[in-house]
């Protein structure tokens, strides 16, 4: 009994300083952006303290902004769908290859995160610019007489993002397909199934929480882009996170600002808690 009180102990004791710097960093700074987004916007005084739903009810009245937060979420959840049927193949071949380049095939797929975002969308606009490789190599082959307009548009930004959250889906979902015993399928087979019902029926359904987990992952890292869509989506193309960046960066209209940032996280947290209810769901059916 004292040692598993021991435990709880070293182990509370261990999480300490975690907690500490999450509240330091974290916690308190939203709570005092929070208060921020109740004041009132002075240009002569970054702020007047007050406590009026000015701001938010701003956001609503105006179409533009709700244009950008259709957009941001539109744009979230095509990148999502395309990183899972696009990363679901490659982890279901990291998990089952034997091949001896394994290990090389996994620090490919990890090598990307090493990059930062800014620099990838720069890779990118040297492919996607009017006088780019892309272009250049259409109009040399004689595809095409000018040049093709790919840089700002819907196209471009939803390819740069793809490829920021593309890793991180593959990645979760290897790790979930690697827990799966596949020697199930082998059973299936054995009994007259297909290769493809097996895979529905036994792979498929086993790896759920994995593409949920990778799906709610990476559609947070997509609802909260900021240099991918600035870089190659250009002034023309909004979404959430330049946009707040824009009120409190550019016009200092920190209430603002602030209320676009809190909008931004729970239209983030509601699509989260109703992708987790869904897959929830799933499971509980296929459990039954």
């Amino acid at each position: 009994m004292s040692n598993s009180n021991s435990l709880t102990l070293t182990a509370s004791t261990m999480l300490m300083p975690a907690t500490v710097i999450i509240l330091v960093a974290l916690v308190i700074p939203t709570l005092i952006l929070l208060r921020y987004s109740f004041n009132v916007y002075d240009p002569t005084q970054l702020m007047i303290e007050a406590f009026t739903l000015e701001n938010y009810g701003r956001f609503f009245s105006e179409p533009y902004f709700q244009k950008v937060m259709v957009t941001t979420l539109t744009m979230s959840l095509e990148c999502t769908l395309a990183s899972l049927l696009l990363g679901y193949p490659v982890a279901l071949f990291l998990a089952t290859t034997t091949s001896r380049f394994k290990s090389l095939f996994i620090i490919l797929t990890i090598f990307p995160l090493l990059v930062g975002n800014v620099v990838r969308a720069a890779g990118w606009m040297t492919l996607f610019g009017a006088k780019g490789f892309i272009n250049v190599s259409l109009m040399y082959l004689g595809v095409i007489d000018e040049p093709i307009n790919m840089m700002y548009t819907t196209f471009s930004v939803f390819v740069g993002i793809l490829c920021v959250i593309l890793p991180f889906m593959i990645l979760t979902l290897q790790g979930v397909l690697e827990s799966i015993d596949f020697s199930l399928t082998e059973a299936a087979k054995n009994l007259g199934a297909s290769s493809f019902t097996a895979f529905r029926r036994i792979i498929l359904p086993l790896s759920l929480p994995g593409i949920a987990t990778g799906c709610i992952l990476v559609f947070i890292l997509c609802m909260n882009a900021y240099s991918t869509p600035v870089l190659l989506g250009g002034p023309s193309f909004a979404m959430m996170a330049p946009a707040l960046y824009d009120q409190i960066a550019a016009t200092s209209n920190w209430p603002f600002g602030a209320a676009l940032a809190f909008i931004l996280t729970v239209a983030t947290i509601l699509a989260t808690l109703i992708s987790s209810l869904y897959f929830r769901r799933r499971l509980k059916a296929l459990a039954a």
